[in-house]
């Protein structure tokens, strides 16, 4: 059995609850057995200070790409999961989109039983929704969803036939599953390396439209109204798909939206002077839809912010940009870039935090993402003040190029917990 732990002298946020105050937390074994301003610690209980710091819930990135099984020398299940912990994030879904991808319950159940022993952090699997991401014959949803799929994808890999893409989401509705699709009508975005505008225009390099974007989340939510399908847009760059996503959700479709951290913090400007590491899918866009994305995340139109974690290796990345790989490693920069929306005064805390634990546990039906009596005790203790220079060599990931690299942060994760064991120390590392 577990030692019992109070943490005191601690802002507590916590989304659930509507509470961002000064309280402790009482946990007992692997759960959180008590909220309270003042709590009686346990005869054998370990007193953690807080020191005057943040308490939240753990967090749950619903957007992590690794190589594991067939390209371990991208990410692993064990270097993604120190990485996330690192970050803050206690429980992580798998896309997949891996070498062999997950297609098959098979594949559902390798990823989670090799989740549990190798990974830090909890892992979820996403299932495939087409054979080999392929975008033609339908993989065995059925079999996913009853081995632990939690939602369906097909990656990166858009469905060109939307007859193939109803039939995809009719069928998902039998087992009340969430579809996701990444947004991107793949014939406009042909072959292009960053966001269609004047900027590309003086590099010299392709564009992907807006449009293409656009496009394709306008025919997901037109079939997801016909078939009642529940739907994840997800990582959406552009402002002008923002009114689509509100139109849906004011018509009442199950219809949800995840943002890319990157596209909240960062814009096209990012990417002069041919940086690669800021090479990504979908692209940095302009400034104007980065304040719109953050307005939109503000006002309840985006649901959910993803780290888009998606490592890369230095063949791939430290190339001609039109020749480099997508892509970025992310899990250990999602909170810390994500506080700067709060320290620039764009989002209340209390709100920012939901989008990352409270929002995410909601969408895909978990027990955890909250601080709540009898709930998963997965909590973070943060320094919200901690100064910050992102250095992408020191990862625990596998993958060192970041488009965060060299950029001045405020924020840092002091100490990690997964079902009430610490399983990461700024002080001591890895537990």
């Amino acid at each position: 059995m577990r030692k019992s732990k109070l943490f005191t002298n601690a802002r507590v946020v916590a989304p659930n609850l509507n509470f961002d105050g000064n309280a402790e937390i009482l946990v007992i074994g692997d759960v959180i057995a008590e909220i309270g301003e003042s709590i009686e610690a346990p005869q054998d209980a370990e007193i953690i200070d807080c020191d005057g710091n943040c308490i939240m819930p753990g967090l749950i990135d619903m957007r992590v790409s690794i190589g594991e099984p067939g390209a371990e020398h991208r990410e692993t299940l064990k270097s993604a999961g120190r990485a996330a912990v690192a970050g803050g994030i206690t429980t992580m879904l798998i896309q997949p989109d891996t070498e062999h991808p997950i297609d098959d319950a098979a594949m559902v159940d390798f990823i989670i039983r090799r989740g549990r022993d190798a990974s830090l952090a909890k892992v979820l699997s996403a299932g495939a929704l087409t054979k080999g991401l392929r975008g033609e014959d339908m993989a065995e949803l059925g079999l996913m969803s009853e081995a632990g799929a939690v939602l369906f994808s097909n990656g990166q890999n858009p469905i060109k036939d939307t007859k193939v893409m109803q039939r995809l989401m009719s069928y998902s509705c039998a087992y009340d599953t969430l579809v996701s699709t990444r947004p991107q009508d793949p014939w406009l975005a042909g072959s292009g390396n960053m966001a269609q505008g004047e900027l590309a225009a003086r590099m010299g390099l392709s564009g992907i439209s807006a449009n293409a974007e656009v496009i394709f989340a306008n025919r997901d939510i037109v079939l997801a109204q016909a078939t009642g399908c529940k739907l994840l847009l997800d990582m959406i760059s552009s402002a002008r798909t923002i009114p689509i996503i509100e139109d849906a959700k004011a018509d009442g479709l199950d219809v949800y939206a995840s943002v890319n951290v990157h596209n909240l913090c960062l814009n096209e400007n990012d990417v002069e002077d041919y940086r690669t590491f800021a090479k990504l899918n979908p692209p940095l866009r302009s400034e104007d839809d980065r304040v719109e994305l953050i307005n939109a995340l503000k006002d309840g139109i985006i649901d959910v912010i993803v780290s888009g974690h998606d490592p890369r290796p230095p063949e791939e990345k430290r190339l001609p940009f039109d020749e480099a790989s997508f892509g970025s490693s992310a899990l250990e920069v999602l909170l810390s870039a994500s506080l700067s929306l709060y320290h620039n005064g764009h989002i209340d805390l209390i709100d920012l935090v939901k989008t990352m634990t409270l929002n995410p546990a909601m969408i895909l039906g978990l027990d955890s993402g909250k601080i709540a009596k009898g709930a998963p005790a997965d909590l973070i203790v943060v320094d919200l003040g901690y100064p910050l220079r992102f250095d992408a060599s020191e990862l625990y990931s596998k993958g060192k190029n970041a488009a965060f690299d060299e950029k001045l942060l405020q924020g840092k994760v002091l100490q990690t917990y997964v079902d009430g064991e610490k399983v990461y120390d700024i002080e001591a590392g890895h537990i």
